[in-house]
């Protein structure tokens, strides 16, 4: 623990399926560590097992470790508490082992400093990181804004998910499913196709940057929309169709994330249409693409791609809050 005087400092700690996870950040949401190791996925493959990620995880942690306390000697603060990711949302029955990885260490952490322990979701972290970090770009009051509705898109290789997000005050969030996917999910559409076409899994950075380099008309296809709902299954046979009679990788990735960011574009719309005028942030690793956002951007707010791929920052943040309205409830009784 840091004995030095200044400011209090909240550590996070998230192990994802594909990154182990450190945040460090300040009571006023400035993130002095951001510290993300991808877990390492075989060439060719799709995915990880769990029993594997929560392997890599725990070789990984170590590293992650140094790095947060490399960080906490050189920042002139106290360290006050701990948050960790416990499971993927805060719904009943929602789990995933390899966030035990993280959530063990966090435990161990804070017992060892007698230091409070915040368990929060994966998905309100991604939600606070992407919160904290779209209003300092565009400057708008987070504080505020965690005191009023607003839709969150969580959009990753996990999860394709349009969430309704109200004050709560035990959560910070109270986060309702109100569209998504019915099959696939935006992450796992990319990241199938870009496999197909010879890239590294995950293959959203490298999709991103061909389709950015593309030049050409990009080919449009209908799109599967009901209400705030989307079926992306038939994406990844069209995309890998266009690539097998054309070879055209920049056009085939243009497609494909073409028809992810109209699909979000309908869905943003008709969530809008149907819950009312409210804010919008995009959340979640594909929407750090920079191709998707040229689409989205009149309608929400987006994180840097740091705080919107998977992180531990949001866990930090959530448990700087979370000890804010502790103490001020516990300042209220005395």
């Amino acid at each position: 623990m840091n004995k030095m005087n200044g400011k209090n400092l909240f550590l996070g700690i998230d192990t994802s399926n594909y990154t182990t996870s450190t945040a460090l950040c300040d009571e006023a949401g400035a993130i002095l560590l951001n510290c993300k190791i991808p877990l390492p996925v075989a060439e060719g493959a799709r995915g990880l097992r769990q029993s594997d990620a929560v392997f890599h995880h725990v070789k990984n942690l170590p590293e992650a470790a140094k790095a947060y306390g490399e960080a906490l000697r050189e920042t002139s603060g106290t360290l006050i508490a701990v948050g960790a990711s416990y499971a993927p949302r805060d719904t009943e029955g929602s789990y995933m082992p390899c966030f035990l990885s993280g959530l063990a260490a966090a435990e161990y952490a804070a017992a060892t400093a007698d230091l409070p322990l915040y368990r929060v979701s994966h998905q309100a972290g991604h939600i606070m990181a992407a919160l904290n970090s779209a209003c300092r770009n565009s400057g708008a009051d987070r504080d505020v804004l965690m005191n009023e509705r607003f839709l969150a898109f969580h959009v990753s290789g996990g999860t394709t998910d349009v969430l309704l997000c109200e004050p709560d005050e035990t959560l910070i969030f109270r986060i309702t499913q109100i569209g998504g996917t019915r099959d696939i999910n935006g992450g796992q559409a990319i990241d199938r196709t870009g496999v197909k076409m010879g890239l590294h899994f995950p293959c959203g950075a490298e999709m991103d940057k061909a389709a950015l380099s593309f030049t050409g008309k990009v080919t449009r296809t209908k799109l599967s929309v009901d209400g705030t709902w989307c079926n992306l299954s038939g994406l990844e046979n069209k995309a890998v169709g266009l690539y097998e009679s054309t070879g055209d990788l920049a056009g085939t990735s243009a497609y494909t994330l073409d028809f992810i960011a109209r699909t979000l574009e309908k869905i943003t719309q008709n969530a809008l249409a149907e819950y009312g005028d409210m804010p919008v942030v995009y959340a979640g690793g594909v929407m750090s693409s920079q191709y998707i956002r040229r689409t989205l951007a009149k309608y929400g707010m987006f994180a840097d791609a740091q705080y919107s791929s998977d992180n531990a920052a949001g866990t930090a943040l959530l448990a700087a809050e979370l000890y804010r309205r502790e103490s001020r409830k516990q300042n209220e009784q005395l």
